[in-house]
């Protein structure tokens, strides 16, 4: 497996390979690039299996050399700083990522992934759904994507109903389409989903404010929706719902 490094930042990039070397298994080949122009020559000229792809360069963007390309024909990881729209848009876009600095078993972690995986033929399209983040449309625009153990799902975020809580995993509900189970947790989608007008009323259960049909205030009270489901709000939650629907 031939693996290229495009960083900017010299001790960064000699870190990550030196890492690579030595935690990472079934690697023949570690290049480096420290720029958009020199990663795409060398991407051209050792068609590397896996790039990791700083998203600030010296003369361009990750995502600029991402553009240049008719074709990406590797698996790819960005590396990032803690920057919250960065990471919420790799997050909307389901592409994987490290944050510097890289901690040695999120590495292992991130190579484990790609030796389970085929080839992305979705990645271009995944790479829109992120640049739609970081150009933070409006959530009548915005897509997120979503993967379960077989499948990969483009979403509109206004064709979601509701999410609900399943241990470690997350149930999505869309109109017009089959529940989707995601493994990851309720709480980060309620952080990447909040802004675009969904609320917790309960701990298991994240709403799509637009799909609310009406509040019910028989036993404590609860949110029908246009689904006709009823989602439960917690006594803490009530009045904060309640003030929320007197501003719609």
């Amino acid at each position: 497996m031939k693996v290229l490094v495009i960083d900017n930042e010299t001790n960064i990039r000699e870190g990550i390979v030196e890492m690579i070397g030595g935690f990472c298994e079934g690697i023949t080949e570690i290049y480096e690039a420290d720029g958009v122009q020199n990663g795409l020559n060398k991407i051209a000229e050792i068609d590397p299996d896996v790039v990791f792809l700083d998203v600030e360069l010296d003369d361009g963007t990750g995502m600029d050399l991402l553009s240049k390309l008719s074709e990406i024909n590797f698996h790819l990881i960005f590396i990032t700083a803690h920057n919250k729209y960065a990471i919420d848009a790799f997050k909307f876009s389901a592409i994987d990522f490290l944050l510097k600095p890289i901690a040695p078993d999120e590495l292992i972690n991130a190579f484990e992934k790609v030796k389970q995986q085929h080839k992305n033929k979705f990645l271009n399209h995944q790479l829109q759904v992120m640049q739609q983040s970081l150009n933070k449309i409006t959530s009548r625009e915005k897509k997120i994507v979503l993967k379960d153990s077989s499948s990969i799902y483009f979403v509109n975020v206004n064709d979601i109903i509701r999410c609900e809580s399943s241990g470690q995993y997350t149930e999505f509900y869309i109109e017009d389409a089959k529940r989707i189970v995601i493994s990851k947790s309720l709480k980060e989608y309620e952080l990447l989903l909040e802004p675009y007008g969904f609320i917790r009323p309960h701990h298991s259960h994240l709403i799509n404010i637009d799909k609310i049909l009406r509040f019910d205030k028989v036993d404590g009270g609860s949110l029908i929706m246009e689904t006709l489901e009823e989602i439960p709000v917690s006594h803490r939650k009530k009045t904060q719902i309640l003030q929320l629907l007197d501003k719609l």
